[in-house]
C-alpha cells in the first residue's frame, strides 16, 4: 500500500480511533470534541473557516477511504464524526459542561437520524454520503443547544 493510502486512512479512521472495534464513531466524536476544544478560543471567522475547509477535506478524504476499505459507509471511517461535532460546536464557548451537552445532543442526532439526517444518509453515496448526514446532524444539535441556551436565558 501507497504511504499516500496509509495516510489517507490514518486520517479517515482519526488517528486510528475508528479501528477501535467498540462504539468507533462515539470514540470519533470524542476526538473531534478535542479538536473543536482546541478551536473555542479561536475567533468565530477562523473557527468557522477552519470548520467548513475540514468538512471539505473531509469529504475527499472518506471517499477516498472508502474505495480504500472497499465497503460503504464503513465504521472505521470517523473522519466524518469528528467534521460533523466540530460543526456543532461552532460558535459555543466550550466548558466541561456544554462539551458533555452538544456531545449528547450529536450522537442522538447521528444514531437516530432524523429528518433531514437520515434522508442524507439514504440518498448520499461516496465522501459526500459519507460527511452529509454528520454535518446535518452537527448543525441540528448546534441549533438545538443555542436554542436552549437562549431559553434559559430569558427564564
Amino acid at each position: 500500500m501507497l504511504f499516500r493510502d496509509r495516510w489517507i486512512l490514518f486520517c479517515a479512521t482519526g488517528c486510528n480511533i475508528g479501528k477501535i472495534p467498540v462504539a468507533p464513531g462515539t470514540f470519533g466524536s470524542l476526538i473531534g470534541l478535542l479538536l473543536a476544544w482546541c478551536l473555542s478560543g479561536w475567533p468565530i471567522g477562523w473557527q468557522a473557516l477552519f470548520t467548513i475547509s475540514f468538512c471539505g477535506i473531509s469529504v475527499w478524504i472518506a471517499h477516498k477511504a472508502e474505495r480504500l476499505i472497499g465497503a460503504k459507509d464503513p465504521g472505521m471511517i470517523v473522519i466524518d464524526e469528528i467534521a460533523g461535532i466540530l460543526i456543532a460546536c461552532l460558535g459555543v464557548a466550550l466548558t466541561a459542561a456544554s462539551a458533555v451537552i452538544i456531545f449528547i445532543l450529536f450522537r442522538l442526532f447521528d444514531v437516530f437520524k432524523p429528518f433531514p439526517v437520515g434522508w442524507l444518509d439514504r440518498h448520499l453515496a461516496g465522501g459526500i454520503g459519507i460527511v452529509a448526514d454528520d454535518v446535518a446532524a452537527g448543525i441540528l444539535a448546534g441549533i438545538v443547544y443555542h436554542a436552549g441556551v437562549g431559553l434559559t436565558a430569558v427564564m
